[in-house]
């Protein structure tokens, strides 16, 4: 293992250094859990190395040090620095406790019981490893956090008298993904989304707003569907629509999301309902063989029931804490769309989550939802990019073999990856998506309604027709950009004269195409 600390590196696992250099932190543990019990990590956006040369910078995915950062040749000192300088990875800190064993932390805590580090390393190990190790309370000292804000977003403080220490992990040990602190997310928080959607619709007439609420609900129900590769008949989406308005109102439990789940199945319910009782994937069948090509493999179906409960636990904590709804409505949706907790359905009730916490906390309000889906299916490619930045990385990690009826068997331990990872790309792109809807989708909609209401009224001034005509001369119109084609004037309006519709079309040009 002493070769390992003192090897230069110029890349690591595909990842080119920016200079040669030492493995540091994160990058070396990672390293030596790799080399000594042949375990892969999921590597992490950013990594560490220090150099000769007397510069910091960043790179990439990199943090460049100076020589005189390299931290002692053992596995704590590194385990310190990346607590002091890369932030918290649960799952890599897990795995090399494992590793090591408790001796190491029983050292530090016999040879410096007060230190920062110590207390934050043997809480950590405490939490993690579900066991409380053979030494007494700390009797006094001041209260330090375990979670460094200017690295990664913190949950409410729970206070460890045990370690002194202020236990600010946004989640429980049985489920706790992190986010780091970056521009963008801070951007977007501090632009209070919510504040400005309230402050468009107040200005809009209160039925206009209702009108385009119920558009943008039945529209988003579709979307979600869409994205599944689905298109359901209207009864059914608007069933969905419905559920999608009430989000918010009911928590969020098993017994809840097994309810969801019969309602997006609809009538044709599948043989084994609620939650999986075998395990599953997402991916292919090779056409010869019909072997599974996975995607993504789910969560073991014996580690469901500890999971959600985390997922559950979790959102209910972070809800009391002032932590910010989108990155809650992250965590917990995209939580549950990787641990892939139903046969089928996931993908919808993943997405029905976000309207829920969004709701619930009041980020939405007036009774408009935030048409989500509609956004996701616009930025598609985005979606799958950042569902699959999960799912790829863990899938050499998962040992199966292919069942009788060609399904997965995962072989070894795997709970830890669907509750210790990192969602800041999941985090940033639901905000983008969020932007996206705020800023043009919602906007957009009640425009439209807006100039549909006034084409509308200039119709039934000129010329009489039933509502539904009505209805469907316009959106021949927008679907034509403004004029009405020579089949539709025959089949559809013959009772118009040229003059009449001449008209019509004029002034939805004076509307739709030329009012700012």
């Amino acid at each position: 293992m002493s070769n390992q600390f003192s090897q230069k590196e110029t890349v690591f696992h595909g990842r080119e250094l920016p200079e040669e250099g030492f493995l540091i932190g994160y990058a070396l543990i990672i390293n030596i859990i790799g080399n000594e019990i042949n375990k892969s990590i999921p590597l992490p956006e950013l990594l560490a190395i220090a150099t000769e040369k007397h510069q910091r910078y960043n790179s990439n995915n990199w943090q460049v040090f100076t020589i005189r950062h390299k931290p002692k040749d053992n596995l704590i000192s590194h385990l310190i620095f990346a607590i002091k300088y890369e932030g918290i990875d649960l799952f890599i800190i897990k795995n090399l406790f494992q590793l090591m064993g408790k001796d190491p932390v029983l050292k530090m805590i016999n040879e410096e019981p007060t230190s920062q580090y110590t207390r934050r390393i043997w809480f950590l190990y405490e939490w993690l490893m579900k066991t409380e190790l053979d030494v007494p309370n700390l009797k006094a000292g001041t209260y330090i956090e375990i979670v460094n804000s200017k690295f990664q977003y913190t949950g409410s403080v729970r206070n460890s008298t045990r370690h002194r220490i202020k236990n600010n992990l946004p989640g429980v040990p049985e489920y706790c993904p992190m986010i780091r602190r970056t521009a963008k997310l801070d951007r977007f928080i501090n632009e209070n989304l919510s504040e400005q959607i309230e402050k468009g619709l107040n200005k809009h007439d209160k039925e206009l707003v209702r009108r385009t609420a119920a558009f943008l609900l039945l529209k988003d129900s579709k979307a979600s569907f869409a994205i599944e590769g689905e298109y359901p008949p209207n009864l059914r989406a608007r069933n969905w629509g419905k559920i999608i308005g009430q989000a918010g109102k009911v928590k969020l439990t098993i017994s809840e999301i097994e309810r969801l789940q019969d309602v997006v199945i609809g009538s044709k319910k599948l043989k084994n309902m609620g939650l999986r009782k075998e395990e599953g994937f997402i991916g292919e069948h090779d056409r010869d063989t019909f072997s599974p090509i996975p995607d993504h493999i789910s969560a073991k179906a014996n580690d469901l029931p500890i999971l959600l409960k985390g997922l559950i636990d979790t959102d209910n904590l972070l809800e009391q804490k002032s932590y910010d709804t989108v990155l809650i409505a992250t965590t917990i949706a995209f939580g549950f769309v990787f641990i892939h907790p139903l046969s089928d359905g996931n993908g919808r009730i993943h997405r029905y989550i976000i309207h829920h916490i969004l709701a619930e906390l009041g980020y939405t309000k007036r009774d408009m939802i935030f048409p989500v889906s509609t956004a996701i299916l616009e930025r598609i490619s985005d979606y799958r990019d950042v569902l699959e930045s999960y799912s790829h990385p863990r899938l050499d990690l998962i040992k199966w073999e292919e069942t009788q009826n060609h399904n997965v068997k995962v072989l070894n331990e795997t709970i830890d990856l669907y509750r210790y990872f990192d969602l800041t790309k999941q985090a940033e792109f639901l905000y983008e998506c969020i932007e996206e809807t705020i800023k043009t989708i919602i906007p957009d909609e009640l425009d439209y309604i807006r100039k549909y209401d006034l084409l509308n009224n200039y119709i039934n001034n000129k010329v009489t027709l039933s509502d539904n005509n009505v209805d469907l001369l316009i959106k021949f119109l927008v679907q034509n950009n403004g004029k009405l084609s020579k089949k539709r004037r025959l089949n559809e309006f013959d009772e118009l004269s040229n003059d009449e519709i001449a008209l019509i079309e004029e002034y939805y040009n004076e509307i739709f195409l030329t009012e700012e």
